[in-house]
Order: structure tokens, then C-alpha cells, then sequence
């Protein structure tokens, strides 16, 4: 058995052709939907990248693992204590640990352990590969490493490869030589000029006026990049960024497969295409960033073609990230590590049956403090710690009418609120009943001065806004969070 696994940084669902976008973003990445399974509703537990691959890589969620956030003690994987043995719960219970136990040569192509000092990621791998940029890279200085390793090994059995690109990740840098292939091709209808003149007005880091987070600096090496969107066809700018990255990491991708046929390995290679989140353009006054618990951050695209498996089957069925290690072991017909939170979807894979779950609760503590639930036509998201953003506590949009988050509905619809409180508490108690610890991370960021990213910048981050006529928000910006004043 051999196994790819190609880890997308940054990269959302609906910017792929297979799952309808109107740019033709993904022609390598969408021949493999058509031959295996797409998931349409499958999410990371814990937003964004650092929270999201602890629980891909643990099988748990942040709560369990402690892993929730950016940076502060909720940074790192809670110590195990005294239960702990010669090695820790990573050595054996990990995603690749879990397949090594299983006879799998493991592998990853990835920078990603060095650029969070997250050094569990790398438990069970055989062999790790730091491309050296710390999720700066580009497709081009990555591909060499992967073509190298299938030219090696490709011929072998039971392997495991995993292969992070980062192309789609701000900032946006497709090299100025690929061109832009959508120049022609129009943005989503969804956005506005209207739009975006009201979400210029908004205190929002990583806004319009702010796409470098707290200012609008610019740097030359990343001319797809703005500073900030003061028109339609800086928007467009923004789009053609975006979706330039995606499609020249596609082409990357179509080397590998193009390595594989000629080893005469890529029809047996069961193949995993998936991300750690998606990106917000736009979005709750969003741009370039994956900062919230909602529909759009958390949602990430999963495509697997398994030998044998549903050929061309869609699956609508609710789904976490950290299912992918134990739907792997029902697969290879093992059993699940005990310490796992998540659930097999094999039987999706094999006979198109449902698996999924009623909802799901998502998490971000990186540069909001938010938790949210995603159920039926529902996002519910409530907030803890606004990023200085200035998000109501209680946001619920209809994402099947309003998928890009337009209108919050919570207030019109309380008994709807109500529901996705009544699931939020029932996983949270669940959740505290069965670790050993008695403190829920979130509340371990907030009480550290809040997520890394919105931590020390309000002051002057305050005098912008009164530089750029949104002094209004100042205000209700220092009632929020008087400690960063005192």
C-alpha cells in the first residue's frame, strides 16, 4: 500500500474546480476528485494552522491537546505528566506513528515543525525533509525534494509521503513569469464595490485598509500582494492572487503525478488531497487571512482516492480533520489508537455510506478568540476575544442562501441560537469530562492577554484608525479591552 498525502496550505474549497468555481484553478487536483471521493462539509477542529494540524496529526481536538492558538502556553501540546512513559503519546499514537507501527515507511517534504516549533510533528517519520523557508516557499523550491524521493522509492511498497506546498498561503507569490491565467476571467459576483466600501469603514485588522494585518505596507517581492483594496480592481488584485497560487501549485502537483505514471506507481497510490484551513476573502470584512470560526476559515477541501474505494462519489456528511487517522486505520483494516477523539468515515469510502456527524464545533484562538457550531444550513459563532475587530458576541448565518457571511441572523433567529448553544455546551462538557486536565485552553489564551496575533498592537493600532477616519471605533475598542490601555 502507498499513500500521498499532498497537505495544501491555505487552501479553500470553493477556489477549486471540482467543487464548482468558475476559475480553472485545479485541473490536476479536480482528475483526481473525479476518480475518488470529495467531501463537500469537512472542517479542522481547531483554526488555524498551527491548532489545525496538532489535531490532524493527534487525532484530538485543541481542548484535549492544549494546542488551541499561535503562541503562549496554548502554543504547545500539553505536557503529559505522570502517565507518561519512556516516549510520549506522539511516539505511538500520531497519524504517521500510527501507520510506522503499521509497516508504512514514513515521509514528509514539509517546513512546517520548524516554522511553529511544533517538534511533535515530526513523531513517526522515518524521514523529514525541511525545505528550509518556513512556509515561505514556492512550489518550484519544493518540487525538486518530492521528484527526487519518488524517483527513489516510488517503486516500493508501503510508503506514506506527505508533501506540504504553501502557494496559496499570503503572501501571494506565484512567480511573476507564471503570468496570470485568470486576467480574463471575472471575480465572484458576491462582492461588490458596496461591499467594499463598507468594509473600508470597518475596524478590522486584516481588512480592507489593513491587508498587512495592522497597516497596509507592501513589499516588493510580492507584487500579488496589496497593501490595502481601495477599488474593484484592487479586489480583483486580490482574487487573481489568490487563485494564481492555487493553480501554479496545481501545476506542481500535476509533476508529481506526471513522476508517478512514469515509475508506473500512480494508479496504485491511494491519494489524499486536503488543507490545514481556508482563507477569508472578504468575508466578515476579512482578506488574505484565516482568522475566525466560522464557515469559511475552518472549511477545508478533502478529496481521497483509495484503490478499490467509490469512484466519482460525493460526500455532504460532516466531517473534522482529526477523522482522517482513524478512518486510515478502518481503511487498512487496524484498530484506532484509544486516545483518538476522532471517528471513522471508511465505510463513505468504501460503499458511499453516511457517516457524518449532526454538527461540529470549531475553534480559533490564533487571532480571535472564537468558538463556533456548524450544523445543518448553520453557522453559529461566538466570541470570546474580537481580535479588534469589533464582532458581535453572537454571529448565525444561513450558509446555504448567505455563504460568504453577509447577514448575521442572530438576533431574527434566538431559538436557532439557542440550538447551537444547547451542542456547543453538550461537546464542551464532553470534552472536559474526558481529559485529566480541568482548564480549557481558550480560557488559558484569554487570560494570557488574548490570541497571539491581537496581543500588544491595540494602541497603535487605535492611532490608524484615527488616521484613516475610523476614530468611531476607538472607543468601543478601549470599553472592550481596557487592560491593553491601563
Amino acid at each position: 500500500m502507498r499513500i500521498l498525502f499532498l497537505d495544501l496550505d491555505t487552501l479553500r474549497p470553493d477556489h477549486l474546480g471540482c467543487y464548482g468555481y468558475h476559475r480553472n484553478t485545479s485541473p490536476n487536483i479536480d482528475r483526481i476528485a473525479s476518480q475518488g471521493v470529495r467531501f463537500s462539509n469537512y472542517f479542522c477542529s481547531d483554526a488555524p494552522c498551527l491548532p489545525s494540524r496538532a489535531a490532524l496529526m493527534s487525532g484530538r481536538f485543541g481542548i484535549h491537546t492544549g494546542c488551541v492558538g499561535h503562541g503562549g502556553t496554548a502554543g504547545d501540546m500539553r505536557l503529559e505528566g505522570s502517565p507518561r512513559g519512556f516516549r510520549d503519546r506522539m511516539a505511538f499514537d500520531s497519524l504517521p506513528s500510527f501507520l510506522k507501527r503499521n509497516g508504512f515507511r514514513t515521509t514528509t517534504i514539509s517546513p512546517f515543525a520548524e516554522r511553529h516549533g511544533a517538534w511533535w510533528f515530526y513523531s513517526g517519520f522515518n524521514e523529514t525533509y525541511n525545505t528550509g523557508k518556513g512556509g515561505m516557499e514556492s512550489a518550484e523550491e519544493i518540487t525538486p525534494t518530492v521528484l527526487d524521493w519518488i524517483d527513489r522509492n516510488a517503486s516500493d511498497d508501503n510508503w506514506f509521503l506527505h508533501i506540504n506546498y504553501w502557494d496559496p498561503h499570503t503572501p501571494y507569490r506565484a512567480p511573476e513569469e507564471f503570468g496570470n491565467p485568470f486576467r480574463d476571467d471575472p471575480i465572484p459576483d458576491w462582492i461588490t464595490p458596496e461591499i467594499l466600501a463598507e468594509h473600508r469603514t470597518l475596524s478590522s485588522p486584516h481588512g480592507a485598509q489593513e491587508i498587512n494585518m495592522y497597516d497596509a505596507q507592501t513589499n516588493p517581492r510580492w507584487p500579488r500582494h496589496p497593501g490595502e483594496l481601495t477599488d474593484m480592481n484592487d479586489v480583483r488584485r486580490m482574487f487573481d492572487g489568490y487563485d494564481c497560487g492555487i493553480r501554479y501549485l496545481d501545476d506542481h502537483v500535476g509533476r508529481i503525478f506526471a513522476a508517478l505514471e512514469k515509475q508506473g506507481a500512480m494508479d496504485d497510490v491511494a491519494i489524499i488531497i486536503s488543507s490545514d484551513h481556508g482563507e477569508n476573502i472578504g468575508e466578515l470584512g476579512l482578506y488574505g487571512e484565516h482568522a475566525t470560526a466560522d464557515a469559511v476559515t475552518p472549511h477545508i477541501p478533502m478529496i481521497i482516492r483509495w484503490p478499490g474505494a467509490k469512484s466519482g462519489h460525493v460526500d455532504d456528511g460532516m466531517h473534522y480533520n482529526l477523522d482522517l487517522a482513524p478512518t486510515l486505520a478502518g481503511l487498512l483494516g487496524k484498530d484506532p489508537a484509544e486516545s483518538w477523539d476522532g471517528s471513522s468515515y471508511a465505510p463513505t469510502l468504501t460503499d458511499g455510506s453516511d457517516c457524518g456527524r449532526d454538527y461540529l464545533v470549531l475553534s480559533q484562538c490564533a487571532h480571535v478568540c472564537q468558538r463556533g457550531v456548524r450544523f445543518r444550513d448553520w453557522m453559529y459563532t461566538r466570541t470570546y476575544h474580537d481580535g479588534y475587530h469589533l464582532f458581535p458576541d453572537e454571529m448565525l448565518f444561513d450558509v446555504k442562501n448567505d455563504p460568504h457571511e453577509q447577514r448575521n441572523l442572530a438576533e431574527a433567529e434566538r431559538e436557532v441560537c439557542m440550538e447551537a448553544v444547547y451542542h456547543l455546551n453538550d461537546w464542551h462538557d464532553a470534552m472536559m469530562k474526558s481529559m485529566p486536565y480541568e482548564v480549557d485552553p481558550l480560557w488559558t489564551v484569554m487570560k494570557e492577554g488574548g490570541p497571539l496575533h491581537a496581543r500588544g498592537y491595540l494602541k497603535a493600532y487605535c492611532e490608524r484608525l484615527e488616521q484613516t477616519g475610523r476614530g468611531q471605533h476607538v472607543a468601543e475598542l478601549k470599553r472592550r479591552h481596557p487592560g491593553e490601555f491601563a
